[in-house]
């Protein structure tokens, strides 16, 4: 075994934090933001997501057909946009659909917001329907690492309107854990708790090929997390309390 250690701030940082009202967005530091298409220079996100997203639409055979609307924001966009939905829109509509400053998941770099590329796109609320193209993409997306955010049943959880068009990126098989387990993301952070290294959680893909993931809770000076020797591996802090480790391949 090998360990790592991590220091108490990378708790805020990976694919898996959990951004909404009662956690807010700690780490401003966004390298690695790209394009999330080539048609919308001003649109970013995060390399890892971006390449992801690319993949799903090349394997839908989308491109064209579905185009980002927004992408990462930092704090004083989120702010500005929080404010012209409050003067446009009204404070029950805004409260709905724009998380405040610091809350939102388009500050992490990991969240895309998508629209049917048909007539006008509403900024806010861009049209993605449950069908044709768009649903492709919807049933594809966490098969890759993508998840639909905020689900009209889980509304009460989120704290969120139900949004069809807005995607965030929480890597694979964890997409495909949430979506099998009809499991939003606040719900995935506590049922993936259950699991240890000594008793993780074992996802096996249609092809056999195993993948492990368990729970490290942080210590308030620095964790020690143990790996396999030779296992490729990813470790994530929740933005909470501690860290989600994933181990692909066999393990001895």
């Amino acid at each position: 075994m090998k360990t790592i250690e991590l220091e108490p701030n990378q708790v805020h940082r990976g694919t898996l934090l959990l951004v909404n009202s009662e956690h807010p967005f700690y780490d401003s530091q966004m390298n690695g933001l790209v394009n999330a298409d080539a048609r919308t220079p001003d649109i970013l996100i995060r390399r890892d997501a971006a390449n992801i997203l690319q993949l799903i639409l090349q394997h839908i055979l989308a491109k064209g057909q579905i185009i980002p609307v927004s992408g990462y924001r930092s704090a004083a966009e989120q702010t500005e946009i929080f404010k012209d939905s409050l003067r446009d829109n009204g404070e029950e509509f805004t409260r709905k659909y724009v998380a405040q400053p610091n809350h939102s998941e388009h500050q992490t770099g990991l969240a895309i917001d998508l629209g049917l590329n048909k007539g006008k796109i509403d900024f806010i609320c861009p049209h993605f329907p449950y069908e044709g193209i768009c649903e492709r993409f919807r049933q594809t997306a966490p098969k890759h690492g993508f998840i639909e955010r905020y689900a009209k049943e889980k509304e009460s959880i989120t704290g969120i309107g139900h949004e069809p068009w807005h995607f965030r990126y929480v890597g694979y098989p964890h997409s495909e854990i949430m979506v099998e387990n009809q499991l939003a993301m606040e719900e995935y952070m506590e049922f993936i708790k259950k699991y240890t290294p000594e008793h993780p959680l074992v996802h096996e893909q249609k092809n056999g090929r195993k993948t492990r993931v368990y729970y490290v809770p942080q210590d308030k000076e620095k964790t020690v997390v143990a790996i396999p020797e030779t296992t490729a591996y990813q470790v994530s802090g929740n933005n909470m309390d501690g860290y989600i480790v994933t181990l692909w391949g066999e393990q001895q």
